[in-house]
């Protein structure tokens, strides 16, 4: 069955990025099947379903380009004590949740981001497939990569594991194989070894080499901090992006983490083979840090946006992006937030394999798109509504989210997902979970007063 909406302002992020005022969309199935002025779009389509979207504006889908959902857990904790983080803990609290406990945390980082408007996510974990069925059963466009390392930092180069290296690439070649295509199509697969500093140049070479022969992407964490380029000095020396260019890791299928303080000789590499860039500015913004964007674009990588950590709030991301990158060059105008928007929706489905796809509503394209009301306070006047958008923009303004044609929420809600059932569940394993790290390591320094248990 055809679905439309009619009357309303529709952000295409295409090419020319245009918007079209009191036009409608039709969407057949899985895709976008016209676009353009509501009397014809629904004279053409007499027996469609018809959506009234008077004071609302469609958006392409938001692309989440790298995260970790299970660090929903550690939400209010992990922000603010640095990264590496300072805490001096043997484990780390998501090391402790159990299989079902990481259900639920994955579960709720999907339901974030459904509200804040994403269609697609990158999401990078060790033994993913432990929830993949769950993440399947959100409606949401997923990529899943099985996050693989074999060097132990402590033991410096000589601290690499085979052993290690092949168990983690099995897992990526097991999640290919049961996972990629999965969900009509849905769900698509990448290999990810996890950061320079904790993979060998064997494990660089074969996960490159595994990508390549699945006919899929490949990612990495790359310049995300200090440390880890102290690190790779120390044991390589040379930095980071030099460490992956030595091993011919660098190249256009690659999705590369933060590149938060890449030199213009690393940059100028990773121009040169066309990589692609999740630029995590929230995040970033929070550790006090920043990715040089507009050096990475001038030198020809594609650029995508992500969440990280903690958060799945891509309006956040995207907001964070427009004010960091314009801080860090002291430029009053650039870039726009049209720039923005692009790096969060089509750039990200580029640099993901995806752009074929998805990214922008245009016809032939996937239906993928959230849908926001406009006559908001904090909205209003709509005179340019994609920067009214980013700048001042909240996930409560999204009202409809739909994925392959579907819809995963609707008049605000969520139609895949107990919601009300997961926030209970998952606020009953952070604090579950945390409580159990503190018992276990009972005299390791923790500056957090948690609340009372029973509380």
């Amino acid at each position: 069955m055809t679905t439309i909406i009619k009357n309303a302002t529709i952000v295409t992020g295409n090419n020319g990025r245009t918007v079209l005022y009191d036009s409608a969309i039709a969407i057949d199935g899985d895709r976008i099947v016209a676009i353009g002025p509501t009397p014809e779009v629904t004279a053409a389509h007499p027996a469609a379903e018809q959506i009234e979207g008077s004071g609302k504006a469609v958006f392409p889908g938001l692309v989440n380009c790298h995260t970790h959902l299970l660090a929903t857990n550690d939400r209010g904790i992990l922000e603010d004590l640095g990264f590496p983080t300072t805490l001096k803990f043997p484990a780390s609290a998501r090391s402790m949740l159990s299989q079902e406990e990481r259900q639920v945390m994955a579960t709720l980082g999907v339901l974030e981001a459904i509200r804040s408007g994403t269609t697609c996510l990158l999401e990078v974990q060790a033994e993913v497939a432990d929830y993949a069925e769950h993440l399947e059963k959100t409606g949401m466009r997923m990529v899943l990569a099985d996050s693989v390392n074999d060097v132990d930092e402590s033991a410096g180069p000589s601290g690499s594991s085979s052993a290690r290296m092949d168990q983690g690439l099995q897992r990526c070649a097991d999640l290919i194989d049961g996972w990629h295509g999965k969900g009509d199509g849905r769900i698509s697969c990448f290999v990810a070894p996890h950061a320079p500093e904790t993979v060998s140049p064997d494990l660089l070479r074969r996960s490159r080499e595994m990508a390549e022969s699945y006919d899929v992407g490949y990612t990495i964490h790359l310049s995300q901090s200090p440390n880890e380029i102290e690190s790779v000095m120390r044991a390589r020396g040379v930095p980071p992006t030099h460490y992956l260019f030595a091993n011919d890791f660098l190249g256009p299928r690659l999705v590369l983490a933060h590149c938060r303080y890449v030199n213009s000789a690393e940059v100028a590499l990773l121009g040169q083979a066309g990589c692609g860039v999740s630029n995590n500015a929230a995040i970033a913004a929070r550790r006090g840090a920043a990715a040089p964007v507009k050096e990475l674009l001038a030198a020809g990588c594609g650029m995508g946006m992500g969440t990280d950590n903690m958060a799945e709030d891509m309006v956040e991301v995207m907001r964070a992006g427009l004010f960091l990158e314009r801080v860090r060059r002291n430029d009053q105008m650039d870039p726009q937030p049209e720039d923005v928007l692009e790096w969060a929706s089509r750039g990200g489905a580029q640099i993901l394999g995806l752009g074929q796809e998805t990214g922008s509503l245009e016809v032939g394209k996937k239906a993928d798109l959230f849908m926001i009301n406009m006559m908001r306070p904090h909205l209003v006047p709509t005179l340019r509504i994609v920067s009214g958008f980013v700048h001042n923009g909240q996930a409560s303004d999204v009202q409809a989210v739909m994925v392959d044609g579907n819809w995963l929420m609707r008049d605000s809600k969520v139609l895949t997902i107990d919601e009300e059932d997961i926030v209970r569940q998952a606020e009953q394993v952070g604090h579950d979970v945390w409580r159990r790290l503190l018992r276990k390591y009972p005299n390791v320094p923790f500056p957090v007063s948690l609340p009372p248990e029973g509380g």
